[in-house]
């Protein structure tokens, strides 16, 4: 069973949720159409994150937040080895890779507010437009 069809199977009844594949560097939704953005282990397998940044941005509403989760450079040796070594080769992650100061410099262009939680060589961001 793929993904999307997990995710329906565990969303079924809430009529509120919808699970749709796209592209995230070209959404097909109007602007402003989300109050919520949420990207769990996603950006660090995209190729264009610059993109993927600004779509997610355009398609939440104002005042609307962007919760994700995913892989930051420089934070450990040994996941930094695994990325490079088996991670990116497989084309399971996708360069390039940010750094903490890289991501901060990123969001803030785009975010009124944010904030990080780094565990390990991940990061939890809650956006906030």
């Amino acid at each position: 069973m793929d993904m999307l069809e997990q995710a329906e199977r565990r969303f079924n009844g809430y009529a509120h949720i919808k699970c749709i594949q796209g592209d995230v560097g070209n959404l097909q939704m109007d602007d402003e159409s989300f109050d919520i953005v949420l990207s769990m282990n996603g950006f660090h397998a995209f190729p264009d994150k610059k993109k993927a940044f600004q779509e997610t941005w355009r398609v939440l509403k104002s005042g609307g937040t962007f919760i994700a989760c995913f892989y930051v450079k420089g934070k450990s040796k040994i996941t930094d080895w695994l990325v490079k070594n088996v991670l990116a080769k497989k084309g399971w992650f996708s360069p390039p890779f940010q750094t903490e100061e890289e991501l901060r410099a990123i969001l803030q262009t785009l975010y009124f507010q944010f904030q990080f939680l780094i565990t390990c060589s991940c990061v939890f961001i809650p956006l906030y437009i």
